[in-house]
């Protein structure tokens, strides 16, 4: 995980010598038509994924193939370092939403048939979130993803960086888009869709545990009454 870590930010240092003609060499598409094919829809994609391998690398890619999209992101509290982050984010033409402020520019993102990418393995705090099972431990996690999902129709697609050692490649996998559930009971289908997405992560990281990123206190948030998990 360490080595993975390191290598996501010189590979990020690397983006500006990232283009059209040469992300080939470094990343390759598997299961694009998943992908494709929720697109075809014309009611936008949501670009569920998480913080795997060289993550940075994975929306960067996508775009470098010609098919941009806009990313929940969080200011960086050092200014500096913030404007050249997004500056490295944005080079292949990809967009940032401001993650405390991206409910109205989400919806109006998907009404135009476009794609947004949301890093949903992380802790989430309670006013914002559902419990889920994780690894068999309750994890509080963003509840913003199934929300969107079930009030615009937009197709939730995973999609994955891995390192693949033996090509010595990275492939950016598609899977089929998730199916939504859609019960009538808000509350209800928040929490099982929100399951569902946490599951298809699980199943990537128990897939490439290495390539996690497993520094995040991920069960940080407590459902009332429970101790931490963490020393402080």
């Amino acid at each position: 995980m360490t080595r993975q870590l390191g290598w996501m930010g010189a590979e990020f240092a690397h983006f500006p010598k990232y283009a059209k003609k040469n992300i080939n060499h470094s990343v390759l598409l598997d299961g694009f038509e998943n992908f494709a094919s929720a697109q075809a829809r014309g009611k936008g994609v949501l670009f569920l994924t998480g913080h795997m391998s060289a993550w940075e690398l994975a929306p960067f890619a996508q775009a470098l193939f010609g098919y941009p999209l806009h990313f929940l992101a969080r200011a960086i509290d050092n200014p500096r370092v913030d404007a050249m982050v997004a500056r490295y984010r944005c080079l292949g033409g990809n967009l940032p939403v401001e993650k405390n402020q991206s409910a109205r520019a989400v919806l109006k993102v998907l009404a135009a048939g476009g794609t947004v990418g949301i890093l949903a393995d992380q802790n989430t705090l309670l006013a914002e979130g559902v419990f889920v099972d994780f690894f068999g431990i309750p994890a509080c996690t963003t509840a913003g993803l199934a929300r969107f999902a079930l009030h615009t129709g937009a197709a939730v697609v995973p999609g994955f960086l891995h390192w693949d050692a033996a090509l010595r490649k990275y492939r950016l996998s598609f899977e089929p888009a998730v199916e939504v559930v859609r019960t009538g009971d808000d509350a209800m289908d928040i929490r099982e869709n929100t399951q569902r997405f946490t599951r298809v992560i699980e199943n990537y990281v128990r897939r490439y545990p290495d390539q996690w990123l497993w520094l995040h206190r991920r069960w940080k948030t407590r459902p009332p009454d429970e101790p931490p998990i963490y020393r402080r």
